[in-house]
């Protein structure tokens, strides 16, 4: 077997780089290496089109084993994760319900979200019935002002019932900032004294986080990866300044930090991002050592929440796809929690349907898929060790701009790390309208004739309750919000307008165009009438009459619409008929001297372009 191991790789002698540049040169031939090839991300660096073992000679940290500082590979000997599932507490004993019932189908971490009602030692015991807290992850989100009440009712419950308190998993989701970023609203002066205060009330309990950084706001506000992660340091960051100035051990307040990150559908940015965001704060925490590595103080701990900002209404289930190659990639980059957030969120509070399908995403990647068995499988891979150290490099600037303007709380006042994002929001938002970026369903290939008003139970962009705000918030607008928006309208204004697409001329371009001018029109909810093709021009438009048009596209080649246009635009009854074209010819200078205004193409904005549309036809 040795033998002939030896003679096959002897056959494949090895091949330097410069060969694979030459054959990629002359693959080319003569077109530009960087910009056919190379892409720069959003974050700002630029990623190559292959990647070899010397790229990797400046990674020192890849010798580091799971488990080992600066913990790039993951803070464990194993990848077991954490199925966390979301439970409003409206009536304790209905939010217990639901959570035994989760348990029992393969949960075994339970947020409690409280809905504001009072909660004392009676509605703790009622909520907790029958969980077993050494065995299963609780954790609990509340006003942060609340945090310590609930903080000491659920340590007395722990006592009362005995619990051994060195078991206990979970988590307060204290977070001073929250309602900053949320609301606008501003941050309590006091705040350095109120998370000292949870530190040392919740001293007995050591696996239990009381500290909250919540980048994961930052991801549902449409911000981009680097700025989530450079972002999500400084956060946590505030905590470790502010509290090592009171004298409190780096150590201790680094155990007592949970970081919330969002999951967005870049694949392997995402693993590239928790594995950075693992090696920066290892690094952040040695330095409050004084250099010393730290074996265990510098593991940051991390809950992944599936993105909601790319979730959408019409297409719902395609949120499926999305959340599970998000959850994907948090698996393989070893978080330690994770919650799917349910395909129907964006629209409804979801159902049992939708909370089970959720559930049952990360048990098929753990149970079926086998992604709980292998340790940092990424390990190794030129390109994503290469994502990781330039992602690592474009957070860690800005972590360091928001530390040169004072820190955290200093860049929420003056409005800094919101206006970042929101801007980043708006660029996204401007990819999207464009279709630079891709929300399958929504900006293509939508499904021609679904309606979702019926459906809709919740606001499509939270109303932001900013009236006493004094500080800017986050703009959770999610990217689908203005196509969804466009399509509604059409729902509502009880007239579904009619595209007819004249096709004729060159067979391959005129099905082409047929097919981009559906998918164009269809983003607005229009009906779409497609053809075989006509021989005239006179022939065309007296279907198009006969289907009662709206909006006629024709759908030619270039070379044609020189003569086609004119003829089809003097036919027209421009009362009734809006005549586009279906691509950007060479003529289109002529043709708009003409009269023809409306054309449609690859470079358009195609939400612009379908709101002045719906504008033509008085569909508000």
């Amino acid at each position: 077997m040795a033998d002939s191991k030896e003679k096959l790789f002897s056959e494949f002698p090895p091949v330097d780089t410069q060969a694979w540049m030459d054959t990629i040169t002359a693959d080319l031939k003569g077109a530009d290496f960087e910009k056919r090839l190379v892409w720069k991300t959003n974050e700002g660096f630029k990623v190559q089109p292959f990647y070899r073992e010397e790229d990797l000679s400046q990674i020192k940290i890849k010798e580091a084993l799971p488990g080992e500082f600066p913990f790039v590979r993951g803070n464990k000997t194993d990848n077991r994760w954490l199925v966390n599932q979301e439970f409003v507490v409206d009536k304790p004993e209905t939010a217990n319900k639901k959570a035994l019932s989760a348990l029992n189908n393969g949960v075994d971490s339970l947020t409690f979200v409280f809905s504001g009602k009072t909660f004392g030692n009676p509605e703790m015991g009622k909520l907790l019935e029958g969980i077993d807290p050494e065995s299963v992850e609780i954790n609990f989100r509340n006003c942060f002002q609340n945090n310590s009440i609930v903080l000491s009712l659920f340590i007395d419950y722990l006592k009362a019932k005995k619990v051994d308190l060195n078991k206990v998993k979970g988590s307060l989701m204290g977070d001073p900032f929250r309602q900053c970023l949320v609301f606008g609203k501003a941050y309590n002066a006091q705040w350095e004294e109120e998370v000292a205060n949870l530190i040392a009330q919740s001293a007995e309990l050591p696996l239990f986080q009381v500290l909250s950084a919540n980048p994961y706001l930052f991801n549902k506000a449409g911000s981009f990866i680097a700025q989530e992660l450079g972002f999500g340091l400084a956060y946590g960051n505030a905590y470790m300044e502010a509290l090592t100035d009171r004298g409190i051990e780096a150590g201790k307040i680094a155990g007592k930090i949970r970081f919330q990150f969002g999951v967005s559908s870049d694949y392997f940015m995402e693993i590239a991002k928790f594995r950075a965001a693992r090696l920066l704060w290892a690094k952040i925490v040695e330095a409050y050592l004084d250099g010393k590595a730290c074996k265990s103080a510098g593991k940051m701990k991390i809950h992944a929440l599936t993105s909601e900002w790319n979730q959408s209404v019409y297409d719902m289930y395609v949120n499926l796809l999305r959340s599970q190659t998000e959850a994907m990639s948090a698996g393989i980059a070893g978080v330690d929690v994770l919650t799917v957030q349910p395909f129907d969120k964006a629209f409804k509070t979801p159902d049992e349907f939708s909370e089970r399908i959720a559930r049952n995403q990360q048990l098929l990647l753990k149970e079926e898929a086998g992604f709980s068995d292998v340790v940092d499988p990424s390990a190794g891979s030129y390109y994503i060790e290469n994502l990781t150290m330039a992602l690592a490099e474009q957070a860690w600037n800005y972590f360091l701009t928001v530390q040169e303007k004072g820190g955290f709380t200093a860049a929420l006042r003056d409005a800094y790390i919101q206006d970042e994002v929101n801007a980043s929001n708006q660029k996204r938002l401007g990819f999207i309208a464009q279709r630079r970026e891709i929300l399958l369903g929504t900006n293509q290939y939508p499904n021609y004739d679904e309606t979702a008003a019926g459906r809709i139970e919740t606001e499509l962009v939270p109303a932001c309750d900013c009236a006493n705000a004094t500080l800017r918030p986050l703009n959770f607008s999610r990217g689908a919000s203005a196509f969804e928006s466009l399509r509604l309208a059409t729902e509502k204004s009880g007239k579904r307008p009619k595209v007819f697409l004249l096709t004729i001329g060159n067979l391959n371009m005129r099905l082409a165009r047929a097919q981009f001018s559906g998918n164009f029109f269809a983003c607005a909810g229009y009906e779409i009438i497609d053809n075989l093709g006509f021989e005239t021009i006179e022939e065309g438009l007296k279907a198009a009459r006969a289907a009662k048009a709206d909006i006629v596209v024709l759908c030619s080649s270039d070379e044609e619409y020189a003569q086609l246009a004119p003829e089809a635009y003097a036919a027209l009854d421009k009362s009734k008929e809006i005549l586009v074209i279906a691509g950007n010819p060479a003529c289109s200078e002529e043709l708009k001297a003409l009269g023809i205004t409306n054309f449609i193409h690859v470079r358009s904005n195609v939400l612009e372009s379908l709101q002045t549309f719906n504008k033509q036809l008085n569909i508000h």
